[in-house]
């Protein structure tokens, strides 16, 4: 392998610590870079209206000439769903598994980057010789198949992103490759950048066996219609699903979002098996019976609780969940959706259905608890450790477990987004910080909304709008019409008629005044009157409406 002098490797994140989602980590080389993963995130709370969030990729657009590849782990969202955007400002190839390229190149030609992006196949046995380094792949056990570790070799040592793993041994179809684990280690590691989702939870992450067993348990016992939600991207979880439907002698009815396009694309290429003899289309489900039926819905989190909700008001326009259906939901909550969820469930659950959720194992993670941690942290015996692909508390649990299997705490680094660590001669230090931000995609506008846009969102949906529209001669200062107040979430206008009749009068003073001191300044009377109602409306209401003031020269 390319081992040349190296003088200086730098490694940071531009997104994925210190939160869920929106992975993206940087490699530097000398003068070479390497981009680890392209993700997005769910919109925080107080992001109103932001349909997703990606990494700001302004340090990689003002050194784009230097990217050598971008190097894509596996297919979840998390980690290439901002690909198509990154990759309208970077011109660079990309490297992945068949499935995760076969994601990746449907998201770039829905953003209309057909034959832009030059695609490069890898698999577990790859090797891979780029500017001034090797870089090779191993295979991880994960929710979705095709999944890989990525190993940059340098003359320093290795650096290893372990990507999203867990250690299960029942799950043979995509076994993890303990043994070229074990080489990377062997041949010395510099440092790991490790999974740290799962850090607080001890032991092992149960066994897709076990899942197995019980998602057929469950439609095996079902007197009625069985109801599974999963996502989209968890091919092995529907794999299941179709195996029970099979096992119970059942149909199968797939509920997808439209744009949902995995199960074509899986079917494809071989990465799950649903016999077309099992498959009954949404339209035949009222001519059969309800104990041979299984339906599928697929999405991501949101389509899946949108999905199930409108199922469950009678509002689906195919779907209705009733008396003695089941419904499980194989998914785990992300991040500040617990509470959407808990409500998605009291309403299915006030159809006279059963909902199976949390209290049987017809889920389980795809990352490893502390335990398979400690077995990668053992099996690469790297110097250093960065915790990366999780908030802090979890970056902070995987610390604690890399202390307990010998990394000295002093070699164990929390970065933030855009901290530098630098490395030169074997030694680590802190190498200051690149820009790294948010860049909130709303519709079709990508950056256009910054935070003054988001305060302005959070000001509305607390206390609302107040619009006061007035038309006034300029020539011969007077006032032609109004003023006319306009309320929008702030008072229901026919229970509150004297107050805006008061913050009408207040405005009408302002402007007599300013009539006959001819002052027709237009800034500070708007100023002026949004001060004055400010005020008044706050001793009455203890609300601050936003003012808005349109006045209009004729």
């Amino acid at each position: 392998m390319n081992t040349t002098k190296i003088e200086k490797l730098k490694v940071f994140s531009l997104g994925g610590v210190g939160e869920i989602g929106k992975n993206m980590y940087v490699l530097e080389v000398d003068e070479h870079i390497y981009v680890i993963d392209s993700g997005v995130m769910i919109p925080e709370d107080g992001m109103f209206g932001i349909d997703m969030v990606i990494p700001d990729v302004s340090y990689l657009v003002d050194n784009k000439e230097r990217i050598q590849g971008i190097f894509l782990t596996h297919g979840h969202e998390e980690h290439i769903g901002g690909l198509a955007y990154i990759l309208r400002k970077i011109n660079s190839p990309v490297y992945g598994t068949k499935l995760t390229l076969a994601l990746a190149e449907e998201l770039v030609k829905a953003e209309g980057l057909s034959g832009q992006v030059v695609f490069h196949e890898i698999n577990g046995d790859s090797i891979l010789e780029l500017g001034n380094v090797s870089v090779s792949f191993f295979r991880t056990n994960h929710s979705i198949p095709d999944s890989v570790g990525i190993c940059f070799h340098t003359s320093q040592g290795a650096i290893v992103h372990t990507g999203d793993f867990k250690f299960d041994q029942a799950q043979l179809a995509q076994n993890a490759d303990i043994g070229k684990m074990a080489k990377i280690g062997n041949d010395g590691v510099l440092c790991v950048l490790a999974d740290s989702t799962n850090a607080e939870k001890p032991g092992y992450t149960i066994s897709e066996a076990v899942v197995k067993q019980e998602i057929a348990d469950v439609v095996y016992n079902a007197k009625g219609r069985v109801f599974a939600a999963c996502l989209a991207t968890n091919l092995s979880r529907i794999q299941q699903i179709v195996q029970a439907t099979i096992e119970s002698k059942r149909k199968l009815v797939i509920v997808s979002h439209p744009t949902s396009k995995i199960i074509d694309i899986a079917l494809n290429l071989g990465y799950i098996d649903i016999p077309d003899e099992l498959i009954v289309p949404v339209s035949e489900m009222g001519k059969m019976a309800n104990d041979k039926m299984v339906v599928l819905t697929i999405g991501t989190h949101s389509q899946l609780m949108s999905s199930l909700l409108k199922m469950a008001k009678g509002t689906h326009k195919h779907v209705q969940i009733k008396e003695h259906d089941v419904v499980m939901i194989a998914a785990s909550p992300s991040p500040g959706t617990e509470l959407t969820v808990s409500k998605v469930i009291d309403k299915i659950y006030r159809t006279g259905a059963m909902v199976i959720y949390g209290q049987k194992k017809i889920h389980v993670s795809g990352h490893g608890c502390q335990e398979e941690l400690k077995l990668m942290l053992n099996l690469l015996n790297p110097k250093f450790v960065i915790p990366i692909q999780g908030e802090y508390k979890m970056q902070i649990a995987l610390s604690k477990v890399a202390q307990s299997v010998g990394v000295a705490e002093n070699s164990i680094f929390l970065l933030d987004k855009g901290e530098i660590m630098e490395f030169s001669a074997g030694e680590a230090k802190y190498g200051g910080k690149v820009y790294a931000g948010n860049v909130l995609i709303d519709g079709l506008g990508v950056g256009d909304i910054g935070n003054i846009v988001l305060r302005d969102r959070r000001l509305l949906s607390q206390d609302g709008i107040l619009i006061v529209v007035v038309s006034i001669s300029k020539g011969r200062k007077t006032i032609v019409a109004g003023p006319e107040i306009i309320s929008r979430g702030f008072v229901y206008v026919r229970e509150s008629e004297q107050l805006l009749e008061k913050a009408n009068a207040i405005v009408a003073d302002i402007l007599d005044h300013a009539v006959r001191e001819q002052v027709m300044e237009w800034s500070s009377l708007k100023l002026k009157i949004r001060e004055s109602l400010n005020q008044h409306l706050y001793e009455k209401t203890r609300r601050r409406p936003m003012i808005l003031p349109i006045i209009m020269e004729v």
